[in-house]
């Protein structure tokens, strides 16, 4: 009996033990330092932002799309060194007393990259500091094994800054650049006038084009059917293009940007038996393109 009871006794010292040394790290802004921010506000993207003191930031992202779209960066000082899952929870701050936590799911943390969450769990974060809750993700460090570690998003000064970021993507554009990136404008016979739906696209592309100032080539092809001399299909593409040019022109963008190729007759995509090939032949095709940017790369490094 007395040595079911030391071992006991030496079993629950050991626990003890290790609590003890077990520490968590704890990351977050308080009462003086919260501050929240919305960085970027435009009709292509909108940014809400929180620092988090000695940690990194987190960031919540929704950009110019036919579908509403949103996304949560968490970006950390120090890049995780391993793949790992961190548990995310509703915490109350401790000015509520009694409120209970919850689970609300997981994210992924990938080795030298930040973690992102994706538009359901991005919104249900938001909704939470809403409420007034804290947001906290947990998991254990990769490098001490008696370490986890904390990262909590305060609530305090989020309802204003949560309001401006509402309605700048309440004012985002309905379409992205890769909407329009690649557009076909097709044309009324013989003529250099846009058909309705076409005439709608290039207006899109003007406005566009009046807030994306990264657009480093804009490429102009014109096309005709094969109606009327060679020549005259020629002269007819070449007035397309121009017209093209002379709106981009109009809507800010520079001449060295543009490059036009009239093609008349040549290159259809559809045959000419029949009215409705034809009108797949009269057409502009405007290609945009942008600088590489290597951040936009969505594969991770194990």
């Amino acid at each position: 009996m007395l040595k079911k009871v030391l071992t006991l006794s030496l079993l629950a010292g050991l626990i003890a033990s290790q609590t003890a040394n077990a520490s968590v790290r704890q990351y977050g802004a308080n009462l003086d330092n919260s501050e929240w921010r919305v960085s970027e506000y435009s009709p292509l993207q909108c940014t809400l932002e929180h620092d988090i003191p000695r940690y990194g930031n987190v960031r919540f992202v929704s950009e110019a799309s036919r579908d509403m779209n949103l996304r949560l960066q968490l970006d950390m000082m120090r890049l995780p060194d391993t793949y790992d899952v961190a548990r995310v929870k509703s915490v109350a701050p401790h000015w509520r007393p009694g409120v209970a936590s919850q689970e609300l799911g997981n994210m992924d943390l990938y080795r030298q990259f930040s973690s992102e969450l994706d538009k359901p769990m991005a919104w249900t974060v938001l909704t939470e500091l809403e409420k007034g809750m804290k947001p906290t993700f947990f998991y254990e460090d990769w490098h001490n094994s008696r370490d986890s570690v904390q990262v909590s998003l305060s609530a305090v000064n989020f309802h204003d800054r949560y309001d401006d970021f509402l309605h700048c993507i309440s004012n985002l554009l309905p379409y992205s650049f890769e909407d329009i990136s690649f557009t076909v404008l097709n044309y009324q016979e013989y003529t250099e006038q846009l058909t309705n739906p076409s005439k709608r696209r290039l207006m899109q592309i003007s406005e566009y084009l009046r807030h994306d100032t990264d657009i480093q080539l804009v490429l102009v092809d014109a096309h005709t059917d094969s109606y009327g001399t060679y020549e005259e299909n020629e002269e007819l593409a070449e007035r397309r293009a121009q017209s093209v040019k002379d709106f981009l022109l109009q809507h800010g963008v520079e001449e060295e940007q543009i490059a036009v190729n009239a093609h008349g007759e040549m290159r259809h995509s559809a045959g000419n038996q029949n009215e409705l090939e034809r009108a797949k032949n009269r057409r502009v095709v405007i290609q945009m393109k942008r600088p590489f940017n290597p951040s936009l790369l969505s594969s991770r490094a194990d």
